[in-house]
């Protein structure tokens, strides 16, 4: 998949990130970069609003689950089930989220396991980036579940 057709997939299926203006920056099997611009996403204090930070976060480690999962050829539902996030520092313009395996040798656990269970779980981790500091972090535990129709 490409970076433009993932963007065009998440505002297709995800308005949110449409109305964020959420972008695609790069994509690749071990990472999937996003950005978003500070005016559909601000808060009273015109900086970044926390729960922006959060979606665009989410975004991206649902979005590296997915595209990876499209080059297996699994097709599953994908659902978040809990995360953390950490605030580091203040937001005032476009910031960048980049997701990641946090353990990367589980990721063949994982693929076993959904095709053989019909079910499984696996930990993504995003780190907010802004003006070249890290803004904030995020773990992420995501569910696959089934193998069903896109």
């Amino acid at each position: 998949m490409s970076p433009s057709k993932l963007e065009q997939y998440l505002h297709d299926h995800i308005p949110l990130s449409k109305a964020m203006q959420v972008a695609v920056v790069s994509l690749a099997t071990g990472e999937v970069i996003l950005s978003a611009p500070l005016p559909p996403n601000i808060n009273h204090r015109d900086t970044l609003f926390g729960g922006s930070a959060s979606a665009v976060a989410i975004l991206a480690a649902w979005s590296l689950l997915h595209t990876r999962m499209l080059e297996e050829g699994v097709r599953s539902r994908l659902v978040i089930q809990r995360n953390t996030m950490d605030y580091h520092l203040p937001v005032l313009g476009t910031f960048t989220a980049r997701a990641y395996l946090t353990e990367p040798a589980a990721w063949q656990k994982f693929i076993v396991m959904l095709k053989r269970k019909g079910k499984a779980r696996i930990t993504v981790s995003a780190i907010l980036e802004y003006d070249g500091q890290l803004a904030g972090s995020l773990s992420g535990e995501f569910v696959a579940l089934g193998n069903v129709d896109d």
